[in-house]
């Protein structure tokens, strides 16, 4: 009777990741609203072949598109991929690669120079995932100067992404309050992380119609009217 239940709790388990031949991954199916994110990496996208592929339940409606890096770097498909996402009737979110090395409130001065937000855009995201050497309480406090300088800006709380293991090691407690897009791969229901989290970045190494090489995959860890209400008013 233990290993039969034991069988049953594992189907279960393996039940919420189904492989999709299509998109090229397994794809957890027990969350409804899915998305990409993408940067000059992937280069010229047809965003209305990205919006139309839809296989059973799963269709993208997001994407986060990489808007810029450190002082001064804009990426090279940004302005593009900004309008045409927009144009595919998909949601949009801008995200900025974060140097440590740098100041923070001038990196922010970057992306504010670059993201014009509008009603109906995901917050802007601080993409932070590499110390490069600088002790973590200089790291936090530019990563703070950042997050703040945008928020003062665009009066909305930004989006951190980053990855479980980075966030455990150097931003813990101090961002506990800000909404997370976290990257954990390889896992078969959600990351593995203490705090609550929005968006959860679970495979890179997907396909996708409307784009050449291979993309990262997200979800959106809530239903329809959680994440509209998430969306820039």
């Amino acid at each position: 009777m233990l290993g039969f239940t034991a069988y049953e709790w594992l189907l279960e388990r393996r039940a919420h990741f189904v492989r999709y031949a299509e998109f090229g991954i397994d794809v957890p199916v027990n969350y409804t609203i899915h998305g990409i994110d993408v940067s000059k990496y992937q280069e010229i996208i047809d965003w209305n072949l990205v919006r139309d592929m839809k296989v059973g339940n799963v269709q993208m409606s997001f994407a986060f598109i990489k808007a810029t890096e450190g002082l001064g770097n804009e990426d090279a498909y940004f302005k593009r991929n900004w309008k045409k996402v927009k144009d595919a009737g998909l949601a949009r979110g801008a995200y900025h690669f974060f140097l440590s090395t740098k100041s923070g409130k001038a990196q922010a001065e970057n992306f504010i120079n670059s993201v014009e937000l509008q009603p109906g855009d995901l917050p802007p995201v601080l993409d932070i995932e590499q110390t490069y050497g600088i002790p973590g309480d200089k790291l936090r406090d530019r990563a703070k100067e950042w997050l703040q300088t945008v928020q003062d800006y665009y009066h909305v709380t930004p989006i951190i992404y980053t990855n479980v293991d980075f966030y455990k090691q150097y931003l813990k407690d101090d961002f506990d309050g800000y909404p997370l897009w976290v990257a954990h791969y390889l896992q078969k229901e959600r990351p593995s992380i203490y705090r609550a989290w929005d968006f959860w970045q679970h495979s890179e190494s997907g396909r996708v119609n409307g784009i050449m090489t291979r993309v990262d995959f997200d979800v959106f860890n809530g239903d329809s009217t959680e994440f509209r209400k998430l969306l820039i008013n």
